[in-house]
Parts: C-alpha cells; structure tokens; sequence
C-alpha cells in the first residue's frame, strides 16, 4: 500500500520540473548559464534583486531569459497523456523529497544558499498539502517532518523568510487530525523559543504570513499549559494587540480575537489585555458598519470573556460607546454570539451597575433588542431568558416605562 501511495507522487520526470519550484514547469526558460526554469520562478528570483543562477549560483552575465520550445512540446506532450488530472495541473511530491527535505532542515546549514532552497522547498511542500486532503495527511504524517519543521523555529538567526515559509507549511497541514496537538508538544517542550519566532513573524512578516501565524498560535492553545506558556510569552499578547492598530484586513482582526479569546483563562491574562486596550479595539470593531458577522460574533465571544473579570467591567464601562454598540449587534449575529451580548450587557448593567452603560444600551432602543432575545425560544429558568429579565429591569427603569415581564410565558407587557 505503501508503494502504492508512493508512486501515485512521482509521476513526473524530473526534467520536467523547475528547480526553484520543482513544479512541472508551464513556461519553461533558460538563462545564459543553460539552467531552464519556469518562468515566473526565475522571474521573481531575478525580480528580488538576485544576479546568480539557481542552480550553479554563478554570477549571471546576462539576465535575459530564452523560451525553451523543444522542453515545452515534450512537457506538453507528457500532461496530455497523463489526462485533465495529470501533475501538470497540480503540485507534486515524493516520499525521496520530503525524506531530503526532513534532513535538509535539521542540518545546521544557515548560509544564503540555505535559506534560498529552503524558501523554496517549503513553500511547494505547502502548496502540495493545500492541494488535497490526501496530500495534506501524507505531508503530515510523514515520519519526522513537522518534528524538524517545528526545530527550524527553535533555532536562533533564522532570517524572516525562511520562518514564514515555516507557518506556512505549519498552517497547511493545521486541519489534519492530531496535528495541533504533536504541535502544542513540540512547542511547550522548546521552552518558548518556537514562540520567539512565531512573535518575530508577527512583527516583521507579510499580512497572510501574520494570518497564519496567528491561526498556528490558536491552535496549539489546547491545555492549560499551552495558553499559559503563550500568554506569558514576552511581548506576544502585546504584539497580538498591535497588530490591531496596524492593520486593517478583517481576517487578520478576527484570527487576534479567536486567539485572545483561547488563551484568556486567568484573571491576570484578561486584565492584561484590558491593559493593552483591547476594549477600545473591540467597540471600535463593533461601531465599524463595514464588520462583517464573523468577526463581530468572535467580537462579541471575546468581550463576553473579558467582562468576567472587574478589570474587563470596568474597562467596557469606560469606553462611552461599547454597550450601545453591543446592543445594537444583538440578533444580528449568531445565536451564541447573541448570547455573548446579553452577557455583556448583564455585567455591566447589571452586575456593575454602570449609569453610564444602562443609558447607552436604553438610548438606542436596546429595551426592545433584549425583549426580542428574551422572546426568541428561551424557556423558562434558562440563564440567557433570567438575564435579559433583569436587563429589561435596569433599563425600563432609567427610561421611566414601568415595564414588568411574566416569567411564566414569553410575553412582555407594559403596566
């Protein structure tokens, strides 16, 4: 079987395939040195500023590039024989590449031509395991290959590029069934410095390399030991925050908030994050008409979380906008979000008894948005219908309306 799953990867001869991506090549190009590449990875080699070949690394007298036609008719000929499915469509790779690939990572190699091949080869072993769930089991539980990935991010020096193609790798073969927790192992066993690369990829690294970086944080965050090791990580939780500030892209906002939301166990995390503002953060998300639902109910889960400590009531009570803007939410997003809402209006409506909040929530009709959750199917002694209950309280009664509510049916009645 083992054969079987071996041969179904190599397929294509490897004069076919570029050396930089080892991909079939779809533009096959020759530099003056005799070496073809494909030609967008020769491009973007060139692009970034390179004067070397590849291959040789000898210094390039001329960087034009020539067609070559008579490879490209053999390529072509080949993938039609192979069929709509053939390697020619898709990325491939062998048990002998990842075999290389494995040592190659754990030698102690840290020259420029290193990190070159590196970059490369992690990147098509990325896109080998998106390409399939049958790629990403055989990625994944090829023996010693997330071991050795995860000992890149334990070393010292490693230059940005090669980290991110590290998460990368990391991020694709996530879903994979036992893989967050080999991970979350690996990870606490390194003593943080996996961390300390994962946090430099989050300062320095591009927007998706940030996304996943996040996403592989997220999921190693299974025990207590794990979200403890990350939120005490230095800097991370701040750097998480910071990311906040500087940028902007929805994905990104809502990967931080799930993160944040996993590792927020302790009072001493939460009100270090209060700290940091993620409060302000949080209203400033929910005020956005441009958020879209999933962020907003991640929004809403995260400040459901923060609002169990004094520091998180104080901090929303503080922030003149945040109640209004949860009201408004409500029955707009999910139901367990929705309930992520009302438990936030309750702590500081009611259990922190904040003027300030209950004026906000009732100045924006929010006596009406809870009575809807409160007539939504909850029945009767469930936690959410006893909450919005005393909401309905609190808030008629700064607005002067007198409103009373019969536990014993889901209707609500002026006196």
């Amino acid at each position: 079987m083992a054969r079987e799953r071996d041969h179904l990867y190599i397929t294509v001869p490897n004069l076919f395939r570029c050396p930089i991506s080892m991909d079939v090549m779809r533009s096959p190009v020759s530099l003056c040195t005799g070496v073809t590449y494909d030609r967008a990875s020769i491009q973007h080699w060139l692009e970034s500023g390179h004067d070397t070949c590849p291959a040789t690394m000898q210094t390039l007298q001329s960087k034009d590039v020539i067609p070559n036609l008579t490879l490209r008719r053999l390529i072509n000929l080949w993938a039609q024989s192979h069929g709509p499915s053939s390697p020619a469509s898709s990325p491939s790779l062998s048990s002998q590449h990842l075999a290389s690939l494995v040592q190659f990572l754990q030698s102690d190699n840290q020259s420029e031509k290193f990190s070159q091949n590196i970059v490369h080869s992690l990147s098509r072993a990325a896109d080998f395991a998106r390409a399939s769930d049958e790629n990403r089991r055989f990625v994944a539980s090829f023996d010693g290959f997330v071991t050795a990935i995860v000992g890149v991010l334990n070393r010292e020096g490693v230059e940005t590029e090669v980290l991110e193609s590290v998460i990368k790798v990391l991020d694709s073969v996530l879903p994979q069934s036992g893989v967050n927790e080999q991970l979350s192992r690996l990870m606490v066993k390194s003593n943080g410095n996996s961390l300390a690369s994962i946090r430099l990829v989050l300062q320095k690294g591009n927007l998706s390399s940030k996304i996943e970086s996040v996403r592989v944080l997220d999921s190693i965050a299974l025990d207590a030991e794990s979200k403890r090791l990350i939120a005490e990580k230095e800097g991370l939780l701040s750097v998480l925050i910071d990311l906040l500030g500087s940028e902007t892209d929805q994905n990104l906002h809502g990967a931080v908030f799930s993160c944040l939301s996993s590792v927020s166990v302790t009072r001493s995390i939460k009100a270090e994050l209060v700290q940091v503002g993620l409060v302000r953060f949080i209203t400033s998300t929910l005020l956005n008409p441009d958020t879209n639902t999933p962020l907003a109910e991640k929004s809403l889960k995260l400040l459901s979380t923060i609002a169990t400590c004094a520091e998180g009531r104080s901090a929303i009570s503080g922030e003149e906008k945040c109640a209004g803007a949860v009201a408004e939410r409500l029955m707009k997003v999910s139901r367990g979000a929705t309930e992520d809402g009302v438990a936030v209006l309750w702590s500081v409506c009611c259990m922190l008894g904040d003027k300030r909040a209950r004026e906000s929530v009732a100045g924006g009709n929010g006596v009406a948005k809870v009575l809807l959750v409160m007539q939504s199917g909850y029945g009767e002694g469930h936690f959410v219908r006893r909450m919005c209950g005393d909401l309905v309280k609190v808030l008629s009664v700064g607005l002067g309306l007198g409103l009373r509510y019969d536990t014993k049916t889901i209707h609500i009645m002026p006196c």
